[in-house]
């Protein structure tokens, strides 16, 4: 669950319940490896986990096809004028930007700013960019930004910065924009199908990414992408339900989040 919306996708959320589910006992471990099958909104994934005492040390998975809808599609952005996005479905919509040609250096101290100029692109692409998943039309609109580092190359590690809704950057690699990213080097020639990257956040964490093969999805030639990381649990929560609460099922309001100018 993102506070905007459920993603149809998530490497990061794949990669942790993968490692919840082994590491718990739900489903038995097997080593070396240990290969599942889960469903996500966008699709079935294939996962394999590497484990070794009781542990899970590396979560390896197939994502669901990706692909790039528009390059180089020029957006305005109030007080930068015209700047220019990928779209790329990578398990969610993504805007990819060029971190360099908007200032940055994706370093810690940038992290304020990152998180503003993301949700700044955002909301543009929202509103000036159309796409729409050719196979599941819930699947529309720009969701995530991926504000990217200068590309180093095949079996090399390419800084990124990802924000999500509303204006926060995400502590991970993020295995949707990885397979977003590649998507789209792919369509401009620079990946092929064996080659391999990976993606270091703003914080040093770091996610692989493989291009397993080609594909089609509603006629537009897409990727099968394989993305490795690793999760760890960091605690148990248990949630309960009063027969009394008013609101079983939650509610809806608008964001209630302090704005851009919160310290």
């Amino acid at each position: 669950m993102e506070p905007t919306e459920y993603p149809a996708m998530s490497g990061s959320n794949t990669m942790c319940v993968a490692t919840v589910l082994l590491e718990t006992g739900v489903i038995p471990m097997q080593s070396p490896v240990t290969r599942l099958r889960l469903e996500a909104p966008g699709g079935p994934v294939g996962v394999e986990a590497s484990c070794h005492d009781g542990r899970v040390t590396q979560v390896t998975l197939e994502n669901v096809p990706s692909f790039a809808d528009q390059l180089d599609v020029p957006l305005e952005l109030a007080g930068r004028g015209t700047i220019t996005v990928d779209v790329a479905y990578g398990g969610m919509w993504y805007a990819i930007a060029d971190a360099a040609a908007l200032g940055f250096s994706l370093e810690p101290s940038e992290a304020r700013d990152l998180a503003v100029i993301g949700e700044r692109i955002r909301l543009a692409a929202r509103e000036q960019l159309v796409c729409r998943h050719p196979e599941n039309e819930a699947i529309a609109g720009v969701s995530v930004v991926q504000l990217a580092g200068p590309w180093q190359g095949v079996d090399q590690a390419s800084k990124n910065a990802v924000v999500v809704a509303p204006g926060r950057l995400d502590r991970s690699a993020t295995g949707t924009g990885l397979s977003a990213r590649m998507a789209a080097l792919h369509a401009r020639g620079l990946m092929r199908v064996g080659d391999s990257m990976a993606h270091r956040s703003v914080i040093g964490s770091e996610f692989e990414g493989r291009i397993l093969g080609e594909t089609s999805v509603g006629g537009t030639v897409a990727i099968r992408p394989a993305i490795s990381g690793q999760a760890w649990i960091t605690g148990v929560t248990e949630l309960l339900l009063d027969p009394t609460d008013p609101f079983p099922e939650g509610y809806l309001l608008s964001d209630t989040w302090p704005g851009p100018d919160r310290q």
